[in-house]
């Protein structure tokens, strides 16, 4: 029940991505559920469950598989080491933390559809496209905790 629970998330993110605009963007909530993913349940759940949801956002877009894929996948293993004993949790750090993991998200996407398809946009627009995604999921980062913190 709860893998059907997850795939529902999955998709209602997708669906929302495609109907919300903010300033001409969309936001990424793909990368803010393997943020969160990441978050919750380590470095290698994290990065598998970030490939997946990369693997289908790759599926649904109709091009190249991979960008996504890379791209979650690293928010997922790398949103796992802020709930580590290095860093101590305050909702300024999940700010942070959505905030950079999404652009590296956008960055990674955006330079794999560049080299190995076509270039999706200009740099300029990339740019704003991916910081403007970057700040609106930046607003989850206030409410997302990590397992060992109350």
């Amino acid at each position: 029940m709860r893998k059907i629970i997850l795939l529902l998330i999955i998709f209602s993110a997708f669906l929302l991505e495609s109907r919300i605009s903010i300033f001409g963007a969309q936001p990424d909530l793909a990368a803010a559920i393997a943020y969160y993913f990441g978050l919750k349940n380590g470095e290698t759940k994290g990065m598998l469950f970030g490939s997946f949801v990369g693997l289908i956002g790759d599926s649904l877009s109709g091009g190249i598989l991979g960008p996504n894929i890379l791209g979650k996948g690293m928010v997922g293993f790398l949103s796992a080491f802020m709930s580590g004993s290095f860093f101590r949790w305050t909702p300024v750090l999940g700010v942070i933390g959505i905030s950079l993991l999404t652009a590296l998200n956008g960055i990674i996407v955006f330079l794999s559809k560049t080299i190995f398809e076509h270039m999706p946009t200009s740099i300029p627009s990339a740019i704003s496209i991916i910081f403007t995604a970057a700040i609106i999921n930046s607003l989850f980062g206030i409410f997302m905790r990590p397992q060992n913190e109350q």
